[in-house]
């Protein structure tokens, strides 16, 4: 179990200078530096003006916002609590939310009754904070005393405060962890862990939490015990609890690596145990005293991808148990997600990019049953919650074209309706199917390609693609916000445009297989993948020759910026998204350190070599036409700075090429800080693609 821990944005510029002084605009990555600042009005109010006034953008900007706040959404479990579900609501009334119970039987029964305990506007507007919600974790079984996590802006910093779910009030003289990059835990009703970067020999390289320290309450912050550390060059530690039936583990998980984690648990008599599991598995949860990873390196006789249980008991007691087989997945299958109530493994899997929900139960031999469950094939299903004690998990069924539906399921199979959405839109003039192209070294690219019915000459295109951190990109229903752009995707293919998802390498689509082979010095796969999608949708009809557009955000970036720096005539307009660019210095600037597992050391010449060969930054060069580019992005980014996309700006415009850029206050790395700013986004998108390239030509 992995959590990202947050670099602090005010770790920006010390040795910028000295480090790449040949560069003219590193003065940029003064985040909240005056006269960067004031060259970002500037950008902002550039774009506003040349894309408000196309034709169309107000409709699509209204309708964007009605689409975000219809109040037909999917109430999903933020966690269930004995016989309580909690949900947090954002609608028009509530832009930045309600956090609100009901009864569980009500809501299995589709009829929830909702009663408010935090109101996040309010809250914000009494306390004179922009606060953004970031969680509660209550503590079972009694789920009286609440961690809330708010944001200020929106950024990855929290302040976690006690709260008292029976009287609805913060707890006067509770814990209260001041905004950092923090992950807390309940140990116990009285104790809290807490890991904390406060500040000189508190962080990692990364910025993020190097120690644990155990707090008890009524005691200063001072008074708490250090339990764990790692190291400087280690990512980061947090502290982390799973219930195993009636049973709470607590543990810590040392994050060594980017894709590497020891994992501690404390045993009944206080010890703390690290736990035999391979640092490259990912920590799963428990369920029937077995601790359950999923594989990224084979393991005996298991191969990658294979999810696996370990003996808990055998653990803490200082044996090295061998692992049991849970479930491998096939050729075409890799295991994404992986849940637990008291006597049930919940498995996901994707098949061939469609998804697939498994029961398992441990056998009185040590081995599990699986029982497939019986939801709509052909569809993108994600776990999204689950009642322990009733062994029900909560699933969201959904497509392209398909309004998401809230499905409850038991152990045997029995499916319920929590929730099923009504269409948001017309969709039977509009078509979905997937297809596969090929790639430079010959492997099947898959992709899901949106356009109206009976098209049949070529027209403008978007594609979206992510490739990276095995993070699978799944088809979601058009009006949502999977990509970051809202209904972007809705709008342009009822406006006669095409819409792709393009499942390149570097995800997790196929496992740990489709990951490796867009890794460090295999990234250019991920490049040459979308360039195999783009050449497939102009060779069959779909996309023309002028006419296509690439979308990516975060490392997505990357991915459109190494695209569009290596086949400027191919893309006709690039989306870029709180991007990363410049990847010479990615690794100096807030959280970029933790991800050298992912990308390489740029201060390594050994690493740099083949980095240098795709870092868009460094590639854009004067006298090279390059598309028309649209940069959004967030000041409170503190995970990728903004000084990735102001300096791209900056060195594109002044080599002459046209830049569209669009920075929001708040937001953090999601950008938007409310659905009026998405709303927003998805209509200057829009218009953006609608002037640079168009459905028609």
């Amino acid at each position: 179990m992995r959590k990202l821990f947050i670099a602090a944005a005010t770790a920006v510029l010390a040795t910028a200078a000295v480090a790449q002084s040949d560069d003219p605009y590193l003065w940029l990555e003064d985040i909240q530096g005056l006269k960067p600042l004031e060259q970002v009005k500037v950008w902002n109010a550039e774009t506003e003006a040349d894309l408000t006034r196309i034709s169309g953008f107000e409709d699509h900007r209204q309708r964007a916002l009605a689409i975000l706040n219809d109040p037909n959404q999917i109430a999903a479990p933020d966690q269930v609590m004995g016989d309580l579900v909690a949900n947090h609501w954002v609608d028009a009334d509530h832009k930045r939310g309600l956090w609100r119970v009901s009864p569980l039987n009500a809501y299995l029964s589709g009829k929830p009754t909702w009663r408010t305990v935090i109101d996040v506007d309010a809250l914000g507007k009494a306390e004179g904070k922009s606060w953004v919600w970031h969680g509660a974790d209550c503590l079972p079984p009694e789920y009286q005393r609440c961690l809330i996590s708010l944001s200020p802006g929106g950024s990855d910093a929290d302040v976690v405060r006690e709260f008292d779910l029976v009287s609805g009030t913060f707890v006067e003289g509770g814990f209260v962890v001041p905004e950092s990059k923090n992950a807390v835990a309940w140990a116990d009703r009285d104790t809290l862990l807490v890991a904390m970067a406060e500040g000189e020999g508190t962080a990692t390289k990364s910025g993020y939490a190097r120690i644990v320290k155990e707090w008890k309450r009524g005691t200063p912050w001072s008074a708490a015990t250090k339990v764990a550390e790692v190291d400087e060059t280690a990512i980061g530690i947090g502290p982390f609890a799973v219930m195993d039936g009636n049973v709470r583990r607590v543990a810590i998980s040392r994050n060594v690596g980017f894709y590497e984690s020891r994992v501690s648990m404390r045993a009944p008599d206080g010890r703390w145990v690290e736990l035999p599991i391979p640092q490259t598995a990912e920590f799963n949860t428990v369920v029937s005293g077995q601790a359950i990873a999923t594989l990224v390196e084979p393991l005996g006789q298991f191969q990658p991808g294979s999810v696996v249980a370990f003996d808990i008991q055998q653990m803490l007691a200082g044996q090295s148990p061998a692992p049991k087989l849970v479930m491998a997945p096939s050729k075409t299958q890799a295991i994404e997600e992986v849940s637990a109530t008291d006597n049930i493994l919940w498995i996901k899997a994707l098949d061939d990019v469609s998804g697939k929900l498994f029961a398992l139960r441990r056998q009185a031999d040590g081995s599990w049953a699986s029982k497939p469950m019986p939801l709509p094939g052909n569809s993108t299903v994600h776990i999204v919650g689950t009642a322990d004690k009733q062994d029900i998990a909560f699933a969201t069924v959904e497509g392209m074209l398909t309004p998401t539906t809230l499905m409850s399921v038991d152990a045997a199979g029995k499916l319920g309706t929590v929730q099923a959405l009504p269409a948001q839109f017309d969709a039977s003039n509009l078509t979905v199917v997937q297809r596969f192209a090929a790639s430079k070294d010959g492997t099947r690219v898959p992709y899901f390609l949106v356009r109206k019915k009976g098209v049949t000459k070529p027209t403008g295109t978007l594609i979206h693609a992510y490739g990276g951190f095995r993070n699978a990109q799944t088809p979601t229903y058009l009006t949502g916000q999977p990509y970051r752009s809202g209904p972007l995707g809705l709008f342009w293919a009822e406006n006669g445009g095409a819409f792709v998802l393009a499942n390149i390498r570097g995800g997790g689509e196929y496992g740990p297989r489709w990951w490796r082979d867009a890794l460090r010095e295999k990234r250019q796969n991920s490049f040459d993948d979308l360039e195999a999608v783009a050449r497939d949708l102009i060779r069959t009809g779909v996309a023309r020759k002028d006419g296509v557009a690439i979308s990516g955000r975060s490392n997505g970036g990357v991915l459109v910026g190494a695209a569009m720096t290596q086949h400027p005539a191919l893309y006709s307009a690039v989306i870029s998204g709180s991007p990363l660019i410049d990847m010479k210095r990615y690794s100096q600037l807030l959280a970029g350190a933790s991800w050298i597992d992912e990308y390489g050391d740029p201060d390594k010449p050994e690493d740099w070599a083949f980095m240098s060969k795709y870092s868009p930054y460094q590639a854009i060069r004067p006298g090279v036409r390059y598309p028309p580019t649209f940069f959004y992005l967030s000041t409170k980014d503190d995970r990728v700075h903004p000084g990735h996309a102001r300096k791209a700006t900056a060195k594109l415009k002044a080599f002459g090429n046209q830049v569209y850029y669009h920075e929001y206050v708040e937001g953090g790395h999601s950008v938007g800080a409310d659905r009026a700013e998405d709303a927003t986004r998805a209509a200057l998108l829009w218009a953006f693609l609608t002037k640079e390239i168009g459905t028609k030509r």
